[in-house]
């Protein structure tokens, strides 16, 4: 099976920055798209930005200039640099990975992980 574990969130004030990490950890083959979501209260999870495995970056219009996300094939780990925070940006912060795992022995699965889920609060 395939865990994601996010971190990096927090309280800052308007203007503020923050960088959020996923690592993606277990029988990994390979992951394809990685992204980001956030979910505020009372309102739908929304995508914040996605980056396949190529490089190519897809971003939500609200975010588009302020956001950043990059990943390391490396280390399975991806990375959401926010700048210019405003309080609409308020919300839970999910990490999301579509994952081919498993082995040759006893095959391969290709399924659609989440983490946890991170705090990010921007306020005065």
């Amino acid at each position: 099976q395939v865990q994601l574990v996010e971190s990096g969130g927090g309280v800052v004030q308007p203007g503020g920055s923050l960088r959020l990490s996923c690592a993606a950890s277990g029988s990994i083959f390979s992951i394809n798209a990685m992204g980001w979501y956030r979910q505020a209260p009372g309102k739908q999870r929304e995508l914040v930005a996605a980056i396949t495995s190529g490089g190519s970056t897809n971003y939500a219009a609200s975010v588009k200039g302020r956001f950043t996300i990059s990943r390391d094939n490396a280390k399975n780990t991806v990375y959401l640099q926010m700048n210019s925070l405003k309080p609409e940006d308020t919300a839970v912060y999910y990490c999301n990975a579509d994952v081919v795992w498993g082995d040759s022995l006893f095959g391969r699965k290709r399924d659609d992980y989440w983490g946890q889920g991170t705090q990010v609060t921007v306020s005065s």
